[in-house]
C-alpha cells in the first residue's frame, strides 16, 4: 500500500509539471541564472535594469563596453557583421530571449499542446509566442541558429507588433522577409543576419527567455543589448551600470585628450602620457564642461580617484 502511495504521488507530481509551461521559462528558472541581480525586477522574473541606463548605453562605444567585459571575465558577448534596418541608429535594451530549432513532430505537437493550454495562437507557427511576451525598453533577441532562407522570423505584421510591443526592436540570428516594410516602422530598428523572401518554415520556437547563444555571443534574459553599426554587445545585467559608467569615463578620457592633441599639447603622447599633471588637468576640464558628464559628478569623482590609484600603481612608461 505504502508503494502504491508514494508511486501515487511521484506520478501526481510529474503529471503537475505539465500543467506550468515549458516553453517559457518560470521565474524561479530565469532567477537561477540571475542570481547575483539585486535590483528590480519584470514579473516575469528578469532583471530590470534602470531605464536611464537604455539612453546612456546609446552615447558609449562597443570597444570601451567590451574591454570592461574583458577584464571582468566575460569574453564571449560580442556578434559582428549584422545586416540592419537602420545601420546608423544605435539601439539599447533589455533581452528578452528566444531559441528556435528545425522542426520535429513530437516537438511540435507537444507544443501546440501547451499553445492550446495557454489560450496561445495555435493555428499559425508559435513565432509570434515571444512578441505577447515583450514589454516597452525590450528588444526581442532570438538564435534562428543563422537560418535565412525560409527561417525569415518576422515579416512585417510582427515586426509592428514588435514594435507596438517594445518601441524598440529585435536582434536575431536568423533571417526576415518584408525588410523595405520593416524598415519604415517608426521607432524601429533590427539587426539580422540576412534577408529573404521566403515565408518561415520547418523551423520551431523550443524555449522563451533561456539562455542563447547569438553567434560567438551568450545572452541571459534580461541582459542589456547595445546595437550599432559596429555590431551587437551583450552585458551582464549585474555589470550594465558600472559598464556603462566606465565607458562613459573612457570617452571623457578620450575626448580630452583629443582635445590636446588638436592644440599641440601632448607631445608624442598621443595616445597616452597620463600622469598625475594631466589627471588634473582632465579633471578640471571636466568640471569646465559639465555638459558632457551623462553620470553624476559624485560618481564621475569617484571613478576618477580610482583611475588616479590605479595610474600610480602601474605608471605608464
Amino acid at each position: 500500500m505504502k508503494r502504491m502511495i508514494v508511486a501515487a504521488v511521484i506520478a501526481s507530481t510529474f503529471l503537475g509539471m505539465h500543467v506550468h509551461a515549458q516553453v517559457r521559462q518560470t521565474k524561479e528558472q530565469i532567477m537561477f541564472y540571475t542570481a547575483d541581480w539585486k535590483g528590480d525586477r519584470f514579473p516575469d522574473g528578469r532583471p530590470k535594469v534602470p531605464d536611464d541606463l537604455l539612453t546612456r548605453a546609446l552615447d558609449v562605444s562597443i570597444e570601451d563596453i567590451w574591454d570592461f567585459l574583458r577584464g571582468h571575465g566575460y569574453q564571449n558577448q560580442f556578434e559582428s557583421d549584422w545586416h540592419a534596418l537602420h545601420a546608423d541608429k544605435p539601439t539599447a535594451g533589455r533581452a528578452l530571449t528566444a531559441q528556435y530549432m528545425p522542426s520535429r513532430p513530437d516537438i511540435a505537437k507537444a507544443e501546440a499542446a501547451e499553445g492550446k493550454a495557454e489560450g496561445r495562437i495555435t493555428w499559425s507557427n508559435n513565432n509570434s509566442w515571444p512578441i505577447q511576451e515583450l514589454v516597452q525598453g525590450d528588444i526581442y533577441v532570438a538564435d534562428g541558429y543563422g537560418k535565412v532562407v525560409d527561417g525569415t522570423l518576422i515579416g512585417s505584421n510582427l515586426g509592428n507588433g514588435i514594435a507596438a510591443h517594445t518601441h524598440n526592436g529585435f536582434v536575431f540570428y536568423g533571417g526576415i522577409r518584408d525588410e523595405a516594410e520593416n524598415r519604415e516602422i517608426p521607432s524601429f530598428n533590427g539587426f539580422y543576419k540576412g534577408y529573404d523572401p521566403s515565408a518561415w518554415a520547418q523551423e520551431e520556437l523550443t524555449c522563451i527567455n533561456c539562455p542563447v547563444r547569438i553567434g560567438r555571443a551568450v545572452v541571459l534574459p534580461g541582459d542589456l543589448v547595445i546595437a550599432n553599426a559596429q555590431g551587437v554587445i551583450f552585458v551582464p545585467a549585474i555589470l550594465a551600470e558600472d559598464a556603462i559608467s566606465s565607458a562613459e569615463f573612457t570617452n571623457l578620457m578620450d575626448a580630452y585628450n583629443f582635445e590636446l592633441n588638436k592644440e599641440g599639447k601632448n607631445g608624442a603622447q598621443f595616445e597616452g602620457g597620463w600622469n598625475a599633471q594631466k589627471f588634473a588637468g582632465f579633471k578640471q576640464w571636466v568640471y569646465a564642461h559639465p555638459e558632457k558628464l551623462k553620470m553624476s559628478r559624485a560618481e564621475f569623482d569617484t571613478m576618477y580617484t580610482g583611475r588616479m590609484e590605479r595610474m600610480t600603481r602601474h605608471p605608464e612608461q
